[in-house]
């Protein structure tokens, strides 16, 4: 196993659960735009090791889920902004560009201190 993604949910903003519904969470560095962040958990910018793609899992507080699909600004958003949304909804076609889908679960509850990780193997 190999760790190409690290990070750690550091704020939370007040309205993260209203996603919840949707199979859905929202990162975002220190710079979401005001408009955002009240709806984002807060994470440092940090490296990308290699490209994010399908069949590779995020590690989320020690549980796994499958990527089933990847968008196309993902690496963009993600290694520049901290930006990317996580869907649990089990799509296997990138509908949103920012989105990395995962298999149909529950949305995980994060917390200040939250680990989200990206592993291949």
């Amino acid at each position: 196993m190999t760790v190409i993604y690290d990070n750690q949910v550091k704020a939370m903003g007040d309205c993260v659960a209203e996603f919840e519904d949707s199979g859905m969470f929202i990162l975002f560095g220190d710079d979401a735009p005001d408009t955002l962040k009240d709806y984002c958990y807060s994470i440092d910018v940090n490296p990308i090791q290699e490209q994010i793609r399908t069949g590779q899992k995020a590690v989320i507080d020690g549980k796994e889920y499958k990527i089933t699909a990847v968008g196309d600004v993902v690496m963009q958003n993600l290694g520049n902004l901290g930006h990317v949304t996580f869907s649990f909804t089990g799509e296997t076609e990138a509908e949103l560009p920012g989105t990395i889908y995962l298999e149909k679960s529950d949305v995980p509850k994060l917390h200040i201190g939250s680990t989200i990780q990206i592993i291949v193997g």
